[in-house]
């Protein structure tokens, strides 16, 4: 815990505390690191089922006639194609083009919607977007009263649909079901940030306990297991998923940071499109890449890469060791041109190379 900080605690922490967690700060939050280890979770997750307390994460709520004109201002994707029960990965921008946060966009009716944004950043997204309201649109945090379980893994869909009175089977990638588990209201959403098929399940904090106990036991013929936020990180960083304020913050922009699919440009306006566009027309300066280390050496957020002449060229914005591949991978921010397939990374001032790979890392079959 960091020292005179009053970290925030989700309704599961005794629950995590009493299943032998390793609690550990993060984004203001006293959160499980790992129970049984890193690596274990990590591989249970690829191989089998695991399940995560993402309670943390902002849930911010939008209602109102206004809504739909005010999403896609205040967003990047083309938000007006979704019908309700559709999810869609989503950037939100400054007026300089500069990312503020990235989220997943959910939409439960036509005139009602849900993002979920990173924890860090929820109470600065909640204002920006109420001073960005206009009068017709309704701005809700709804962080604290909404808890958020993360069931990942290619046997996710057996767990939950043990559960729940739906046929989640049938539930294409990025769209969602509300239904009941027991007499729990759940919103089922096959979406997640492993890399994994699976579903985030919102559901009352009250009732989360249930919920996480049912999961669990439901799960365990199928080997399901409590993760924590570190096999979360290798997990993202191996199916090449970003991490905001590592690998993109409001000093990059999406062309950069390789999200220009979530930025639709023939949208009519919205925020930050007016800079995308000046950035667009005079090239970009960096660009984000997925390497690997053939040279032994784990490379970390912060360490200098430079290029073949030894050259400072960027920065290792996140790095790990990939526990499914069994190799050291990281995301590298570099300046622009530099069309080597080489590198190195300044590891503890020693030199060692790394080769440019395509993202992601890792990659599944995908679902229906």
């Amino acid at each position: 815990m960091q020292s005179g900080v009053t970290l925030r605690r989700t309704a599961l922490y005794e629950t995590h505390r009493r299943m032998g967690a390793r609690m550990t700060s993060f984004a203001g939050f006293e959160m499980p690191v790992h129970y049984m280890g890193i690596i274990e979770e990590h591989i249970v997750v690829r191989t089998a089922v695991g399940v995560f307390d993402v309670s943390h994460m902002g849930k911010i709520r939008f209602r109102g006639p206004g809504s739909p004109s005010f999403v896609d201002r205040v967003f990047t994707n083309r938000t007006q194609a979704m019908g309700p029960g559709r999810a869609q990965y989503n950037l939100m921008l400054n007026d300089e083009g500069g990312i503020l946060d990235d989220l997943v966009l959910y939409r439960l009716s036509q005139d009602g919607w849900l993002a979920v944004v990173n924890a860090a950043t929820t109470d600065r997204d909640y204002a920006w977007l109420r001073a960005h309201a206009p009068a017709s649109v309704e701005v809700t945090d709804c962080s604290a009263e909404t808890a958020l379980l993360a069931v990942q893994g290619p046997r996710a869909v057996d767990v939950l649909g043990a559960l729940v009175p739906v046929d989640l089977q049938a539930v294409p990638y990025y769209h969602f079901v509300e239904t009941r588990l027991d007499d729990i209201p759940v919103l089922c959403s096959r979406t997640g940030y492993t890399g994994e098929d699976g579903f985030e399940v919102f559901c009352p904090a009250e009732a989360v306990g249930q919920v996480w106990d049912r999961i669990l036991e439901a799960g365990q013929r199928w080997g399901i297991r409590p993760c924590g936020l570190g096999a979360r990180d290798t997990l993202r960083l191996e199916a090449g998923m970003l991490l905001y304020g590592q690998d993109m913050d409001e000093q990059t922009n999406p062309f950069e940071v390789g999200l220009a699919g979530v930025v639709k440009m023939d949208k009519a306006d919205f925020i930050g499109k007016a800079a995308l566009e000046k950035v667009w027309r005079g090239g970009l300066r960096r660009r984000l890449v997925g390497f690997e280390m053939t040279d032994a050496g784990l490379p970390r957020s912060g360490y200098s890469v430079l290029g073949e002449g030894h050259e400072p060229i960027g920065r290792v914005t996140s790095g790990t060791f990939a526990p499914y591949l069994k190799k050291a991978i990281g995301l590298a921010l570099i300046q622009m041109p530099y069309e080597a397939s080489r590198l190195w990374v300044d590891i503890r001032q020693s030199l060692r190379e790394a080769r440019v790979v395509p993202l992601p890392f890792y990659r599944r079959s995908r679902v229906a």
